[in-house]
């Protein structure tokens, strides 16, 4: 055998003992590679912006996680609630004022200070609906290249709960009102708010003066704008609303006779049904507002006002979803969003699911019916209207950013204060 021949084959063993010693090397570290080795943090946080209507079930389910020994790949997971009406999230979301990195911008690439700042990027949003994410994400999608909100995969966004819009009057009101126009709708609340006689003109006591509406402001609270969709599709007569609809003088100057009614929006908060417990006829005679704030201020109202409020679900139905969605941009950390995703999958538990009927929130897990615990409001509150099956009605489909921007323009001009 020649040198050279020697040299070629000591090179090809010496190759061979490389390569073995590389494959035990991994084996013994479970295929991970010792350069990519990522150090385990002491304590995943998981920061989640809540919308109003969940934030006191949300938060307290959060309590219970953090009380837990609920870990992500061995960390401790801690979640913290920040509590933010859906269109204030949205607004702060367009204007990037959480601090998403430009495009091609790696957080390892910033400045210890500009690091330090991502400490409290959201890890996760439950808004009131779905739509508000596709906002959302469209105007991120716009500046980024890409999406931010997903709507199928693992971090998709999933409703952890569903509210409904429904009308709430006081009994007393509410049988005249019927007894006058045959059943409860926007156009019976039109004419209700436009009698130019009040109570008196319409069998109602002449001490109850003229028809005052409860309505959220929209400039405060996004069921404002859910409540003007509503108005809007039984105006027109169909689900989807256009912005030409809107901006139609026919329609405008309907809407501003309804929206008249509404005693005072500058002095109303974004809880328009605590309002109505706390304060009474002085607030308002009935509205269309979310199920779960009517039927957790319904104790409130029987109590101080000794005059049941009745509900009445309507035929043409807005309602919220709040979907659990993971923001999925290098601002957080994989163990940030899989941990994310562990509490997910609390607030979905059965356990969690029944917790939320005490709070008037339907299930979004089917496996839960609304009289599932003996807590539920859904039953509590039965005999006042409230139905644990609504019957079939006509869904509002989702509105786009032009139609809900141009609902905004027309309230600040023509009622917001």
């Amino acid at each position: 055998m020649n040198r050279t021949r020697i040299i070629f084959i000591g090179i090809l063993a010496v190759a061979a003992l490389i390569a073995g010693a590389s494959l035990l090397v991994r084996g013994r570290s479970g295929g991970a590679q010792a350069g990519l080795t990522v150090e385990r943090p002491d304590q995943v946080t998981v920061r989640v912006i809540t919308a109003l209507p969940v934030e006191e079930w949300v938060r307290n389910a959060a309590e219970e996680f953090n009380a837990g020994d609920y870990t992500v790949d061995g960390a401790p997971i801690d979640v913290e609630i920040v509590a933010m009406d859906g269109l204030a999230a949205l607004g702060r979301w367009d204007r990037n004022e959480f601090g998403a990195l430009d495009p091609g911008v790696r957080p390892e690439d910033l400045t210890p200070e500009e690091q330090a700042a991502l400490d409290s990027f959201p890890t996760a949003w439950i808004p009131d609906s779905r739509y508000l994410v596709e906002l959302a994400n469209a105007s991120y999608k716009e500046r980024l290249g890409r999406d931010v909100f997903l709507t199928d995969g693992e971090y998709r966004a999933r409703p952890i709960a569903i509210s409904l819009f429904t009308w709430g009057l006081y009994n007393s009101r509410a049988e005249v009102l019927e007894k006058t126009y045959g059943q409860i709708n926007w156009q019976t609340i039109h004419d209700a708010a436009t009698a130019k006689g009040g109570w008196p003109e319409l069998g109602g006591d002449p001490a109850w003066g003229f028809f005052k509406l409860v309505a959220p402001n929209p400039a405060k609270n996004v069921g404002g704008l859910a409540a003007m969709i509503a108005m809007a599709g039984e105006y027109y007569g169909r689900t989807d609303i256009s912005v030409e609809d809107v901006t139609n003088p026919e329609f405008q100057t309907w809407l501003k006779e309804l929206m008249g009614a509404v005693t005072d929006f500058s002095s109303a908060s974004a809880y328009t049904a605590e309002d109505f417990a706390l304060f009474g006829y002085s607030v308002g005679d009935g509205g269309q507002l979310l199920e779960s704030d009517l039927l957790q201020n319904m104790q409130g109202i029987l109590t101080r006002w000794e005059d049941p409020l009745k509900i009445v679900y309507p035929d043409y139905v807005t309602w919220f979803d709040f979907p659990f969605t993971v923001w999925v941009g290098p601002e957080t950390s994989a163990l940030e969003k899989n941990a994310a995703l562990e509490f997910e999958r609390f607030l979905l538990s059965p356990e969690q699911q029944e917790k939320a009927l005490a709070y008037g929130l339907r299930p979004a897990n089917p496996e839960i019916a609304v009289d599932a615990s003996e807590d539920s409001l859904f039953v509590k509150w039965r005999d006042q209207g409230v139905q644990e099956v609504v019957p079939r009605t006509t869904a509002m489909r989702s509105p786009d950013r032009d139609v809900l921007l141009t609902l905004l323009r027309w309230f600040e001009l023509n009622v917001g204060e």
